[in-house]
């Protein structure tokens, strides 16, 4: 059975930075494309960053683009995600995800495990 649990999640002010994890079991890190997306209140799921099965491409969506980095530990077969020079529009519900093969992808139809997600809370 294929399991994400998020955490890392809280409240920071806008500037401030904040590193989300996600532990996965069922499936390794090191096979699969994984990514992180997020959701904000009466908003459509946005991609914010995507990182291939051997962590050797990444890349991010523009409105975090410079600002938040996608990485994994593959001992720990964990995803992170950090998150520098918050604003208050990325306060949102961030979820991780597997892709259903090894590349990373923005396309949220392309994943097929999802965690629970995790509250980010910016405060201006």
């Amino acid at each position: 059975q294929v399991q994400l649990v998020e955490s890392g999640g809280g409240l920071v002010q806008a500037g401030g930075s904040l590193r989300l994890s996600c532990a996965a079991s069922g499936r390794t890190v090191s096979t699969y494309g994984m990514g992180w997306f997020r959701q904000a209140p009466g908003k459509e799921r946005e991609f914010v960053a995507a990182i291939s099965w051997s962590g050797g491409v990444t890349y991010s969506g523009d409105s975090v683009k410079g600002r938040f980095t996608i990485s994994r530990d593959t001992a720990k077969n964990t995803l992170y995600l950090q998150m520098n020079s918050l604003k208050p529009e990325d306060t949102a519900v961030y979820y991780c995800a597997f892709a259903r093969s090894s590349w990373a992808t923005s396309e949220d139809r392309e994943y097929d495990y999802w965690g629970q997600g995790t509250q980010v809370t910016v405060s201006s």
